[in-house]
């Protein structure tokens, strides 16, 4: 079964597009343009996120940092320092079954590292994407590679994962932040010192 490619905005029913899905991999990746520069960091982060549009603690911030929610039903695969090589770059693992009732969404972030100080920005990352992989059976069952030239962001949100009714669906987003990691954090409630 071949994959669907989605463009901004669009959205999927994950549960109708593999109804076998109990265990999504979501595989982010990208490549930094050639660059004289310090050498790019980017990284993927999960939010768990209520009905309402915030996190229920800091505990629901799925981090390098902090690789695992505390129920088990996210898991960040570690970090990857350079972007270097074909594939994935970063993953997450998402046990749907297990994500707690009161989440009405998970939301996929990717952020540059250091970006202020080694001015970078997602204008100097090219071939950057997001897709769902069915654990249990390896197969793709959405995709979405981001086309937007966004110069200014230092932070994206790359795709969100929701519920509609009985059905999980993926939502290609796309949207960029100049405010990096902390601005889309705070912006849904983590609380950072």
């Amino acid at each position: 079964m071949s994959s669907l490619t989605l463009s901004k905005g669009s959205n999927l029913s994950l549960t109708k597009a593999d109804p076998g899905l109990r265990k999504a991999m979501v595989g982010l990746g990208w490549d930094p343009r050639s660059t004289a520069g310090e050498q790019f960091d980017l990284d993927a982060s999960a939010l768990l996120v209520r009905a309402d549009g915030k996190v229920r603690s800091n505990d629901d911030f799925i981090f390098y940092n902090q690789l695992s929610s505390k129920d088990g039903s996210i898991v960040h695969q570690g970090d990857n320092r350079t972007g270097e090589g074909e594939g994935d770059d970063e993953q997450i693992l998402i046990d749907l079954d297990a994500v707690a009732a009161d989440i009405a969404k998970i939301v996929i972030v990717v952020s540059i590292d250091q970006a202020e100080a080694r001015r970078q920005n997602f204008g100097q990352v090219r071939d950057a994407f997001c897709r769902v992989v069915n654990q249990e059976s390896d197969n793709e069952v959405v995709r979405y590679d981001l086309t937007e030239d966004a110069a200014a962001e230092t932070c994206m949100i790359f795709a969100e994962i929701y519920r509609n009714g009985g059905e999980w669906k993926f939502r290609a987003v796309g949207q960029g932040y100049a405010s990096g990691l902390r601005g889309v954090a705070t912006d849904f409630g983590i609380v950072l010192d």
